[in-house]
């Protein structure tokens, strides 16, 4: 063989392995036992705004996804029932492996980079911690972990995907700008609830129809053009809701009241919701957001704490969207 075309060999060769090795995007490859549906769901914050997907699962209960994103992002993993599976941090180059038993608490793994693996360990070491229906000591586990590591990306993983105590949004802030600015990536803050740091809507939205599932039944969809609609949205834990709902029961009994009221249950976990909403008044609707706040069309709203309120008008428009009732019931109200 002449010289050149063994060049041209080497050269085809070494460029494979390079390209190969340096990845134009990432891959999820999920074994999960147990999965609800033929399909997992996954949603991420990328690089050209939110990413929402099904993917096919077939019978060894195996899925792969290969997604793009120059910077972390947090992926969520749900099935078909809306359940959250696993949520990881992906970036272009990597190749995450997810294993274990849906059916089975805290069974799911995760391995194929360091911050994974580094929120593995953690859950493994906490593992009482996040089955606990009260979130408090998990909380303080992450507050202890960000104080302790200000400059590991773990630290705004934490506090971002499972920490709860989002009522005391000067903490969270505190705790979120403790952390060191290269370990603590925008495209991390902005894509789950809880960043208080907060990020401008480029426009004011607009929202014709929101496809949410109706407590005790199926999906639903939305009209919000026929009528001004307050979508109050929310998370568990959340220590004043009976205070915030009471507002809205007496405004809801009032005899000039000129909108509809919708309760959003925005987070994966439903486990208490039927508790939660059963004292709520049954004058609204409630409906459960699988995505949370990367929902589709929920996501438009610019969330960044919980619980959060948004207004619309007859015509979809959102005359206001952030965390104050009442400033919702301001914009809901008419002007005399």
């Amino acid at each position: 063989m002449k010289i050149r075309q063994i060049l041209i060999i080497v050269i085809v060769a070494l460029t494979a392995v390079l390209t190969s090795c340096s990845g134009d995007g990432f891959k999820i490859d999920g074994n999960i036992a147990a999965i609800k549906g033929t399909m997992v769901r996954v949603v991420f914050d990328g690089d050209s705004g939110i990413v929402d997907e099904l993917v096919n699962v077939d019978n060894k209960v195996h899925f792969t996804y290969e997604g793009e994103s120059a910077q972390p992002v947090l992926v969520s993993i749900l099935d078909m029932n809306g359940n959250q599976l696993m949520t990881v941090v992906a970036v272009n180059g990597d190749h995450i492996k997810m294993k274990g038993d849906a059916g089975k608490a805290m069974s799911i793994k995760a391995k194929g980079s360091k911050v994974n693996e580094d929120w593995q360990l953690f859950r493994d070491e906490h593992k009482a911690f996040y089955t606990d229906p009260n979130p408090s000591r998990l909380d303080a586990a992450i507050e202890k972990y960000v104080r302790e590591h200000p400059a590991d990306m773990l630290s705004t993983v934490l506090l971002m995907a499972d920490y709860s105590n989002y009522t005391d949004a000067d903490k969270v802030g505190k705790l979120l700008n403790s952390i060191q600015a290269e370990a603590r990536p925008e495209s991390l803050t902005r894509a789950f609830l809880g960043n208080p740091m907060g990020h401008k809507n480029p426009s004011v939205p607009r929202l014709m129809t929101l496809t949410l599932v109706k407590h005790g039944g199926d999906f639903e969809e939305i009209k919000l053009t026929d009528q001004m609609t307050l979508i109050s949205l929310w998370a568990n834990p959340q220590d004043d809701r009976n205070t915030k709902m009471q507002k809205l029961r007496e405004l809801s009994e009032g005899t000039d009241i000129q909108f509809r009221i919708i309760d959003v249950l925005a987070e994966a976990d439903t486990l208490r919701w039927h508790q939660t909403i059963a004292s709520d008044p049954k004058s609204w609707q409630h409906y459960w957001a699988p995505g949370g706040p990367l929902e589709q069309g929920i996501q438009m709203l610019g969330i960044n704490t919980m619980p959060w309120y948004a207004v619309t008008d007859s015509t979809g428009l959102v005359t206001y969207s952030g965390p104050s009732l009442e400033q919702a019931i301001k914009a809901a109200t008419p002007r005399p």
